[in-house]
Parts: structure tokens; sequence; C-alpha cells
């Protein structure tokens, strides 16, 4: 049995019981698989979990990799189009992701599920950060730059969360919020107006009343 058989199998017993498997062992009887075989593959039921989230980011990135025209977009075009494409992939998934909804959240959001979703967007983000630094769509700044990545992740977050709640036709709510979202990222890592938040926080903090 390939991983892709083991994930599909996973999905449907959410989808049909509305909860994981009780055990690996009860998991694999009815497919006919050891347990030793499943352990070939996976470590654990919730490391499915976290290899369907990656999977969905990787399905994201490589149909993204493979457009011609997206190659030719600036950063902040780019980084549009990743979200509007992940939260296509993210449709696939509905039913399962929605099934699991109790567990999000927005400061941790299950951090143990999405921990290897979170290193390969984490570095799909630091290669765009670097592309911006080249084209001056992001400024470089002294002791702040190192924590842009962790500012997309929670946008990412952000974006997560608002589309697993929207109820509106065709997502169009979770469209302009992206929009949004993308935009104010990118005025706050491109212009001084971050650079002016950091030092009004800092007089305020040193001034002695």
């Amino acid at each position: 049995m390939e991983k892709q058989q083991i994930r599909d199998a996973y999905k449907l017993h959410w989808l049909e019981n509305g909860r994981k498997p009780l055990s690996v062992y009860a998991f694999c009887k009815p497919m006919g698989v050891s347990e030793t075989e499943f352990y070939e593959h996976y470590s654990s039921l919730e490391s499915i979990d976290k290899d369907i989230w990656k999977g969905i980011f990787e399905d994201t990135r490589h149909q993204l990799q493979g457009d011609e025209v997206y190659r030719q977009y600036s950063v902040r075009e780019k980084l549009l189009t990743f979200y509007f494409v992940w939260v296509q992939k993210l449709k696939e998934n509905r039913s399962y992701i929605l099934l699991q909804k109790d567990m999000f959240g927005l400061t941790d959001f299950r951090e143990d599920k999405l921990s290897t979703f979170r290193r390969a967007f984490y570095s799909y983000i630091r290669d765009l950060i670097r592309e911006g630094y080249e084209s001056g769509e992001i400024k470089e700044r002294k002791f702040i730059s190192d924590q842009y990545v962790h500012g997309f992740w929670v946008q990412a977050l952000f974006v997560l969360r608002y589309w697993v709640k929207d109820s509106s036709e065709k997502f169009e709510l979770t469209d302009a919020a992206i929009e949004k979202a993308v935009n104010l990222s990118f005025e706050l890592v491109r212009t001084n107006t971050l650079d002016s938040l950091f030092d009004f926080g800092k007089f305020i903090l040193t001034r002695k009343y």
C-alpha cells in the first residue's frame, strides 16, 4: 500500500465516522493491511494528519512552479496567487478539515498537526522574502527582518481560519480577506510605516512622565 492510499483511507474514515481511528490496528484491519506495513510509511495516526496538511501545501506549490505567468509576478502577486490556489486545494478537503475545526485557533492552531506544513511554508516564504529584498518590495531591517517569516505564518493561519468559518457564496469573503491581508503586510514590510511604529513604541517606552 502506498502513502497516498493510506492518506485517502484515513480521510475517508474521518468523513464516515467523524473522528480519527481508535488505533493503528483498528485503522489497518478493514484494509487488510498489517501494522508492520503501516509503520513502513507512518509512525502514528497523527503523522498522517501532518502529511495531509503538508501535501495540500506541496500540491499548491507544485502547481505554481509549473506556471510561467506566476514566475513573472512580483513577490506580492506571488503570495496572493499562492493563497488563492491554496484555498482551492483546501476546498478539495473541506469536509475533512471542518470535522476538525474545533481544534483550530489563531495562536497555536494545533501546531503539532501543522508542524511539517509550517516548516515547508517557512522555506517558501524565506525564498519570497529574499526575492523581495532584491526587488525592493521588502525592506531589510536590522533585528526585525528575521521576524518577517513568523508574521507571514500568522497571516497564513488567519487565512485558513477565516476560510474555515466563511459561509459566503464561492468563499468571496475569503478572497477579499486575502487581498486585504496581503496588501497590508506588504505596506508594512515595504514602506517606512513599520519603522515609524517601532520608533513611536520605543519613544513611549523610554519616555519618563
